[in-house]
């Protein structure tokens, strides 16, 4: 994956052409593998670019269309491009005029973390954001991510977790990782007989949830210490969207710990 490194100083001529090899090798990190493949992620928009900046991850190269962005802070330091070459680059149907190539974080679990949230089979990029921003209001230490089908550097994530992916621990694991953890393990299920509140949630502890279509299997209930539900009183719905079951699994933990 050829992109180029950043440097500093105005770029130059506006690139106008969608054949550009540049606005090709962008193009190509819409795709998960892609992104594996070279260590790297497109950050779009003024909002997720600017917490990628704050956040302090190294910024390959920035692009910015000044006809849809004409007051870029940091313009100075980004290669212009035309609309057109924008939206061709973009995953979002109508960009907002700026994104950049950004080096994947490495990070693992602090050796002191004593709340994790991990999610396994989450499918849809968006609900993997919804994690992460969730995990990170509640001042969880990490997101674990096993089973994965989507990763939390696909652009919906990202925009979905509000760039909190951006400073938040995220690691992919395994089963087998998650049981040598040396933390309680408490996982979300539809039909276990202790509802949340009556969990002891105050010691270290790793909250599970699965996709809300298939739940958790045996496996990960058999690894979980304890079996938790969240009681419903609905009418018609059968399950609660896996981010909103995380966050109040989340926030109970926060309210037990005062």
């Amino acid at each position: 994956m050829a992109v180029a490194a950043t440097g500093h100083g105005p770029r130059g001529r506006v690139i106008t052409s969608v054949e550009n090899p540049r606005v090709k090798a962008v193009g190509r990190l819409r795709r998960g593998r892609e992104r594996w493949a070279a260590g790297l992620f497109v950050a779009e928009g003024r909002r997720e670019v600017q917490r990628a900046i704050d956040a302090g991850l190294t910024i390959r190269e920035t692009f910015v269309a000044p006809e849809l962005l004409p007051n870029w802070p940091h313009a100075d330091d980004a290669t212009p491009v035309s609309a057109k070459v924008l939206a061709r680059m973009s995953y979002r149907a109508e960009p907002e005029g700026v994104l950049a190539i950004v080096e994947t974080p490495q990070r693992d679990v602090p050796p002191d973390a004593t709340l994790v949230l991990i999610a396994v089979g989450i499918e849809k990029p968006g609900n993997l954001g919804a994690l992460a921003r969730s995990a990170d209001a509640a001042g969880a230490d990490a997101l674990l991510v096993a089973d994965a089908r989507s990763d939390p550097w696909n652009p919906n994530a990202i925009r979905a977790s509000t760039g909190a992916v951006f400073t938040l621990p995220i690691a992919e694991t395994t089963i087998d990782d998650v049981k040598a953890l040396p933390l309680q393990k408490v996982a979300g299920v539809l039909d276990a007989q202790r509802q949340h509140t009556d969990a002891d949630l105050r010691g270290p502890t790793a909250l599970i949830v699965g996709a809300e279509d298939k739940g958790l299997d045996e496996r990960w209930r058999d690894a979980a210490d304890v079996l938790v539900a969240i009681p419903m009183h609905s009418r018609t719905a059968d399950s609660l969207n896996t981010s909103a079951a995380a966050a109040i699994l989340l926030f109970e933990a926060v309210r037990q710990r005062g």
